[in-house]
């Protein structure tokens, strides 16, 4: 098993990230059936949508912010981010991607971002090559 990490820098205190391109760097090549991709944070996550059209990723972001609003949560006493925790428990921290001849077996038009949802900040991201 292959263990690496990257780094991204997000801009907004909410947005999504495509990170296909680093992770498609780390398998290229390799030996594998499936990559666990994972952020070791409580307040993003990670989606496998569309990416080739933004509004896809600025609609879901939209609803997350309709259904799970600011200001409204118990943990906002400490940080004033409390929805961005039930955002990015309900989003989840990992996601598995099928890789085929050392290359990401994502369909045509799927992408990997990583959901921000109390940037801007510094994010480490995990791959680990099964």
């Amino acid at each position: 098993m292959l263990r690496m990490e990257f780094r991204i820098k997000t801009s907004k205190r909410e947005e999504i990230v495509d990170i296909t391109p680093e992770v498609e760097e780390i398998v290229s090549g390799k030996d594998g059936r499936a990559c666990l991709v994972f952020v070791p944070h409580a307040s993003c996550g990670l989606i496998v949508n569309e990416n080739y059209d933004e509004n896809v990723c600025e609609d879901v972001l939209d609803f997350l912010k309709k259904q799970i609003p600011q200001g409204k949560w118990k943990h906002d006493k400490i940080d004033a981010n409390g929805d961005a925790h039930v955002k990015a428990s309900l989003i989840g921290p990992s996601r598995i991607i099928p890789i085929e001849n050392g290359k990401l077996k994502l369909g045509q038009w799927q992408s990997i971002g990583l959901a921000e949802f109390d940037g801007p900040r510094e994010r480490k991201v995990v791959v680990e090559i099964l």
